[in-house]
């Protein structure tokens, strides 16, 4: 499996997940709600547009995986399962890759914790960065 699809997949997963969690096994066949929450909103887009390029036979599979994960939100297998449908369709089908990576937000930056005593957090330095009594820099 590519790379690609597997960063897809990482990123998607949490807005299937809550577009299941709002909308149920109805996910496939509701009309998009301006005031629902966009992360759902943004799952609920992600499996429209795989369901919208599946073959009819696909496309059972992919109602049938959508239903158990609904049905079932905290069974793994019936999420996996839904997980590797999208998956199936991302790596035959690059337009849609392409898609749904643009449906995607950008990932946020990266969080940066200093834990303990003079610790210093920084996502990029670019200069010095002393900690510590007494320090002294000469250049």
């Amino acid at each position: 499996m590519s790379t690609e699809v597997v960063q897809v997949m990482e990123q998607a997963g949490p807005y299937v997940t809550a577009a299941l969690a709002a909308y149920g096994g109805a996910v496939l066949h509701r009309a998009e709600d301006a005031a629902a929450e966009a992360t759902a909103n943004c799952g609920w887009r992600v499996l429209q547009a795989v369901w919208r390029r599946c073959s009819p036979g696909r496309r059972t599979q992919l109602e049938k995986a959508v239903q158990d994960a609904a049905e079932e939100p905290e069974n793994p297998d019936a999420q996996a399962v839904l997980r590797q449908q999208v998956r199936r369709a991302l790596r035959e089908d690059t337009e849609l890759l392409r898609e749904i990576t643009e449906l995607l937000p950008v990932p946020h930056s990266t969080n940066v914790t200093a834990a303990g005593n003079r610790s210093i957090a920084a996502g990029n330095i670019s200069g010095i960065a002393i900690t510590g009594d007494h320090s002294s820099v000469w250049k």
